[in-house]
């Protein structure tokens, strides 16, 4: 089969890029399933084991897919009518009553359903491309992964979390200790450290680390990549109960409440959550082949003339707070 995956970005993913890195590992499994693919993404993206095309905004998107390509997988949403067979991934939020194509495929099943769609795929990692975590290593803090800069992702009450607790200390991945587009945030403690946008052996190496993940996001998170890599290191999480988070962590993996009091005892008792566990689940469950598998599935649908859904999903009900309650 002949597939074109097509994401306004840069591949491959540097540091934060979790629908890029997602993207890139289906590729690769695509090709090891002797499947070709292309790329259509940014110009400056490059790729070792499939061609790469880029945008070129001085033509119709539908006169940028060569002739030869079976299938579109597109991560965004056409704007113009597509003379081929595609699916559309959606991996945000859209808090309007617009609808989405008839072939959008989501990444959890709350995450569909919100749009009253049960046509969804998890994300999977190619956990190769990953060091294997020592599991029996020693860990003395935990951490928080995200884009801290986006007030749903709540760093806020991560670090409100640690300072519940009696002496357990925070490390921030994805945010800085001075931030302006928070309304200047300044977080001076010196149980938190902050190391901004991190990847590669850096990031592994401090997920390794970690007793835990802090994740008190204030929206539904439609999958949260954050999650399962944080498992895969053996770090149970410690969150919310929104979006995927009741799907993705069981009681035998981590805690959900919106109660930063809840959160912070289940914290300083960490060591309840077993790190193989935690490990196993995310290697069994969230790896890079199971996704494609799913989504060549999907593939030989839309192929067949099927549509994904029945309708075009809509969101059920608009969000009117800006935030979901976390005390």
């Amino acid at each position: 089969m002949n597939i074109l995956i097509a994401n306004k970005c840069l591949l491959p993913a540097l540091k934060y890029g979790g629908i890029e890195r997602a993207i890139w590992y289906l590729g690769e499994e695509l090709v090891k399933l002797k499947h070709n693919v292309t790329y259509l993404v940014n110009k400056g993206s490059h790729c070792h084991f499939a061609k790469v095309l880029y945008f070129d905004e001085t033509k119709s998107l539908a006169a940028q897919i060569p002739d030869h390509i079976d299938v579109v997988h597109f991560n965004f949403e056409p704007n113009e009518p597509i003379n081929k067979p595609y699916v559309v991934n959606i991996q945000v939020n859209r808090n309007t009553q617009s609808t989405f194509d008839l072939n959008t495929i989501f990444v959890s099943q709350n995450h569909a359903n919100r749009y009253g769609s049960d046509t969804y795929i998890y994300n999977g990692m190619n956990w190769d491309d990953y060091q294997k975590p020592d599991l029996t290593s020693k860990r003395s803090y935990f951490h928080f992964l995200a884009k801290a800069a986006w007030r749903v992702k709540n760093v806020s009450g991560a670090i409100d979390i640690i300072h519940k607790t009696e002496n357990e200390k925070l490390k921030v991945l994805g945010g800085t200790r001075l931030n302006f587009n928070m309304g200047f945030r300044f977080t001076l403690t010196p149980r938190v450290q902050f190391y901004g946008m991190v990847g590669g052996r850096k990031k592994m190496d401090l997920l390794e680390g970690s007793k835990g993940l802090l994740f008190p996001v204030k929206w539904h998170e439609p999958f949260g990549i954050a999650i399962i890599e944080s498992l895969y290191f053996g770090c149970p999480v410690f969150g919310t109960p929104y979006g995927s988070l009741p799907e993705l962590v069981h009681t035998d993996v981590g805690f959900l409440s919106n109660n930063s009091n809840l959160l912070a005892e289940q914290v300083e008792n960490s060591q309840q959550f077993s790190k193989d566990h935690c490990y196993q689940y995310a290697n069994d469950f969230f790896n890079s082949r199971i996704m494609t598998e799913k989504y060549l599935e999907k593939y030989e649908q839309v192929l067949n003339g099927k549509s994904l859904n029945g309708k075009p999903p809509r969101l059920i009900q608009v969000q009117k707070e800006k935030f979901l309650p976390f005390e």
